[in-house]
């Protein structure tokens, strides 16, 4: 079910929080190392890393070479040595190089054990457009991840659940797959002040971060915050929009999700990943399936076009989910 934010007491933004979260996790376990490309000296490509090398020591932070085949098969061995594993990608879209030791070999590894073997891999990595990092730089493929059992799939979009979560995940025997909204990182107007006490937000609990009785809007990562400001624009034509900010895909919280639309029944998805065999197909069909009853619209779904992201800031906004487009099928929707 849905989450409450514990009081809070100290202040941070987006990557900071990230960082916080992997260096008191460091510092809680002595058998947990991280992997990546300039993870080290540089600090990573974002500086999500940054101090740890020095902190920690060149046997527990490890550059590695240019190779995300490597840097996988490497967390899965260490894994299998008891270790506890932090993988970086640069930029999750080079997550297909390491594609193979993901799903054919970390994810199936407790399977085939008969659950004798747990593993504490944690691969992460900036994700999202609406930057104009171009198709090699923009993407959000979950979807390939949501798809291969023994994988859990978390996007945090705020400073607090991006501690929490990456907290949990690192503590959690199954392997994860971790997207950091990389415009998130150092937005000033999300930052958050966050509890001095260790805590975690468990994998599988949607947050709601605004209440209403029209319409349902279920999205994650930087899409929450369209999803808000278009429930903004729609309350000034006197609708009232809720918003779920799923946070964890695999598990999936589907009682807030049904609990939400038995209320306003009406649903709208809302993702930045391509329309064709998307994440937002799978959550249209569980909305079907469980939900059907309670509808008094079709469940609806605004995504990406089926395109890779161009690079020309016109072009990118014309391919990705807009708030006025979200407005304008909400509308509809509430309307029907």
């Amino acid at each position: 079910m849905a989450a409450t934010l514990d009081p809070v007491t100290t202040k941070t933004n987006y990557l900071n929080a990230l960082k916080s979260a992997i260096d008191e996790e460091m510092g809680r376990n002595p058998d947990m190392i991280c992997l990546g490309e300039d993870i080290g000296i540089l600090g990573g490509a974002f500086g999500v890393t940054e101090g740890l090398q020095a902190k920690y020591g060149t046997h527990r932070v490890m550059d590695m070479p240019i190779s995300e085949a490597a840097i996988v098969g490497v967390s899965c061995g260490a894994a299998l040595g008891g270790k506890t594993v932090m993988a970086e990608m640069q930029f999750i879209d080079f997550i297909s190089c390491g594609f193979d030791q993901i799903v054919n070999m970390l994810a199936t590894y407790h399977y085939r054990t008969a659950g004798e073997v747990a593993m504490n891999v944690v691969i992460r990595g900036p994700a999202g457009a609406y930057g104009g990092g171009a198709l090699y730089h923009s993407q959000m493929n979950e979807a390939w991840f949501c798809q291969s059992p023994g994988l859990r799939v978390v996007v945090p979009s705020t400073p607090y659940d991006a501690k929490g979560l990456m907290k949990a995940a690192l503590r959690d025997p199954n392997p994860v797959i971790f997207y950091e909204i990389k415009q998130l990182y150092r937005l000033s107007d999300i930052a958050e002040e966050l509890p001095e006490e260790d805590y975690i937000v468990p994998l599988g609990q949607a947050a709601i971060r605004r209440a209403g009785t029209d319409l349902t809007l279920i999205s994650y990562g930087q899409n929450v915050y369209h999803c808000l400001d278009a429930a903004k624009k729609l309350e000034d034509e006197g609708m009232q929009v809720e918003v779920i900010d799923l946070r964890s895909l695999v598990p999936l919280d589907e009682a807030t999700i049904l609990e939400s639309i038995k209320k306003t029944n009406r649903a709208l998805v809302v993702n930045e990943a391509p329309r064709t065999c998307g994440f937002a197909g799978e959550l249209v069909a569980r909305i079907n399936e469980l939900a059907f009853e309670h509808l008094d619209a079709p469940p609806l779904r605004l995504t990406r076009m089926d395109t890779p992201v161009p690079w020309a800031k016109a072009l990118e906004n014309f391919v990705l989910p807009q708030v006025d487009d979200i407005v304008s099928t909400a509308r509809r929707l509430i309307r029907y």
